[in-house]
């Protein structure tokens, strides 16, 4: 397969991880609420909203050590074509 084709499958692949992961932690902050939060508490909607919050940033976070590990593991760099290229600077033209 070509660099282009390995960005694609990899970009697909990190995204779907990112999504899993979100909603792995989601389920382990909602379980952990209903174990240990009253039902009755006024303070349900901020540990709700605490949920969301760890689960956006721990997804995050877990996804930036296995990409880490990843391009260390497997060189990404070698395999993967750059998704921007750097601009080049126009030559000047002289009068």
């Amino acid at each position: 397969m070509s660099k282009k084709m390995n960005t694609v499958w990899f970009m697909l692949a990190a995204t779907v991880l990112n999504i899993v992961l979100m909603i792995v932690l989601f389920i382990i902050c909602f379980v952990l609420i209903t174990r240990f939060v009253d039902p009755n508490s006024s303070l349900i909607p901020l540990w709700l909203g605490l949920t969301f919050l760890v689960s956006i940033g721990g997804s995050f976070w877990v996804y930036s050590r296995v990409i880490k590990w990843m391009n260390n593991k497997f060189n990404l760099e070698d395999n993967l074509s750059p998704l921007f290229n750097r601009k080049r600077k126009p030559k000047r033209r002289e009068d």
